[in-house]
């Protein structure tokens, strides 16, 4: 008898909270307290928000978040962690996980609670779902399919082309995955395809 499918969460698809996201939104700045809503959308259609409240006026920092899971208030809070910057300029943000005890920039929703990545079983990220077939043709041809994220990351309103007269390492790179995608046509997809 064969064995019945399993269908893991993915992590690409589940509700994250991220420190960057924090910091953008200026809920990290010192001695505040700061409220708002996350939302999440998919295919331009809203799959849901949270409240959320940052203190960092405390002696230990933390997000306070406040939402419903199957019609029930979950409210909890978990601590801001800071380390200094390896830079030796100022401070550097994270999530103390309170399932996992682990530091994380990221906490993700795979069930009830937010909590890091390694408080999930039998979750995966979607590269990890996929055949042989299909990660050797992302390898291969994975540039063809991000050529539009490729240029809308090079024509971002501050993206450094040159520092000082000479293009800048990100700007090379960039431009040489540009190359790649665009000297794959759509007639060779095809017929890896085929295959």
């Amino acid at each position: 008898m064969p064995k019945p499918p399993t269908f893991p969460i993915l992590y690409d698809e589940v509700k994250k909270v991220d420190i960057s996201f924090l910091k953008k939104h200026g809920y990290l700045k010192p001695n505040q307290t700061q409220s708002g809503t996350i939302s999440w959308s998919r295919y331009g259609e809203k799959t849901g928000s949270i409240s959320i409240s940052v203190n960092t006026k405390s002696a230990q920092p933390f997000i306070e978040f406040d939402y419903k899971h199957n019609g029930e208030e979950v409210k909890y809070n978990v601590l801001l962690i800071t380390t200094p910057s390896n830079l030796g300029i100022g401070k550097v943000y994270y999530f103390l996980c309170p399932q996992t005890l682990k530091l994380c920039r990221k906490l993700y929703l795979a069930d009830t609670y937010f909590y890091h990545r390694t408080a999930f079983k039998g979750c995966m990220y979607e590269s990890q779902t996929q055949g042989k077939k299909i990660a050797g043709l992302y390898s291969t041809l994975g540039e063809y399919f991000k050529k539009d994220e490729l240029y809308n990351e090079l024509n971002k309103k501050h993206f450094k082309k040159t520092y000082a007269g000479i293009p800048t390492k990100k700007y090379l790179q960039l431009m040489e995955r540009i190359r790649k995608a665009e000297s794959i046509n759509a007639s060779d997809i095809e017929m890896l395809m085929m295959l």
